[in-house]
């Protein structure tokens, strides 16, 4: 009777320490860190809330946006998905339907005639769960019950690892549909400014410089930002090169009258949103490069996947706050074309083109892995 009496105890508090789940700072944020970078988390949309690398003057600088409040977040009527994982499939949905197996669903019309990242509860909605957070690795995973989403059935488990090392920041990514096949793409949703929106000459993201160099090739849209079907090839100069110098401002169309209306949007979407192809990338090639001469950091990335997609911000209206790690005295809020999401994925509505093959690649399951891994390495010019 002794024994069991003095066993109980001990077992419980064993049984407690191991169930412990990870705990934030008092800040609410789960911070990693390695000798080049600090980046810090929240469960919400697994999001990345602040990145902090060192510019050619060895400071500290924010480079990527958010909130200083972590509880605005599932808050702000915006949602412009800062920073999370959206989910189960990523960008758009033709006039909200795909076809499996014969037959056709349904999904959320949530982006004018299109679908959005599946729905308004798609990933980038939910509270992810901890499960294991280092000093320079954290791991966030969901579960993802059947039709959560409109039209996207089966249940999906997937999870996301972050980790950093050096002045790299790893992102690496899977998820399982055990029972259903189901469209599954993802993507890590990043919006930039590698100014911290510090220079005061100006608040807008056209003097970062941006290179493409695997990227002549791109998904022509429509003016909803819906690919058409049609695979473009930009011309040197023109206003969707990236690829023919390396030191082409994002910007450097700017005087193209058609600029203003690249994006579509009824000729109100200035700059991008769309998909560029990675074509012949060698294997671990930097495929994209984000400079900017102000702040004097890079950012290099590196991706499994097959494209990115480029949003320079246009539909910023400036009511949002900028963080009290950016900014200045004279600049407090995230207006138009201030920054620049970019996002490494498989083609948008790849799901609803057969002539691009990429169908069978954006539906998992029963059973099946989905992976995505890329990372970012950040330096000084």
């Amino acid at each position: 009777m002794r024994c069991s009496i003095v066993a109980l105890p001990v077992l419980a508090a064993a049984t407690s320490v191991v169930a412990q789940a990870p705990k934030p700072g008092e800040d609410g944020k789960y911070t990693i860190s390695s000798s080049g970078i600090r980046a810090q988390f929240i469960p919400y949309g697994a999001t990345l809330t602040n990145l902090f690398v060192e510019d050619k003057n060895g400071e500290e600088v924010d480079v990527v946006l958010g909130y200083d409040d972590i509880n605005y977040y599932p808050k702000d009527p915006g949602h412009p998905v800062y920073n999370s994982i959206p989910g189960r499939y990523v960008n758009r949905i033709g006039k909200g339907k795909y076809t499996l197996d014969g037959t056709t669903y349904t999904t959320e019309l949530n982006d004018g005639s299109n679908t959005l990242h599946s729905g308004t509860n798609n990933w980038s909605y939910r509270v992810w769960n901890v499960t294991d957070h280092t000093e320079d690795s954290i791991t966030f995973s969901v579960r993802d019950a059947s039709n959560s989403s409109q039209g996207m059935l089966g249940l999906v488990e997937g999870q996301v690892t972050y980790s950093v090392s050096d002045s790299t920041w790893n992102i690496k990514m899977e998820a399982t549909s055990p029972d259903e096949k189901t469209p599954l793409m993802l993507t890590h949703h990043t919006y930039f400014n590698l100014d911290a929106f510090k220079n005061p000459d100006t608040q807008k993201i056209w003097n970062h410089t941006l290179y493409l160099p695997y990227s002549k090739r791109y998904l022509v849209a429509d003016d909803g930002a819906l690919p058409t079907g049609k695979i473009g090839t930009a011309e040197p100069g023109g206003i969707d090169d990236f690829f023919s110098e390396p030191d082409l401002f994002l910007g450097h169309a700017r005087s193209d009258p058609k600029f203003a209306g690249n994006c579509g949007g009824g000729g109100a979407c200035e700059g991008y949103n769309g998909y560029f192809l990675i074509d012949d990338a060698p294997k671990d090639a930097v495929v994209v490069k984000l400079s900017s001469g102000f702040s004097g950091i890079t950012a290099d990335l590196r991706t499994d996947q097959l494209g990115v997609v480029v949003y320079s911000c246009n539909w910023m209206d400036g009511t949002a706050d900028l963080k009290s790690t950016q900014g200045t005295k004279a600049n407090r809020k995230v207006v138009r074309s201030s920054c620049v999401a970019i996002e490494a994925q498989d083609y948008v509505d790849g799901i609803n083109h057969p002539e691009w093959g990429r169908v069978e690649k954006q539906i998992t399951g029963p059973g099946q892995k989905y992976s995505w891994e890329s990372s970012w390495t950040f330096g000084t010019l």
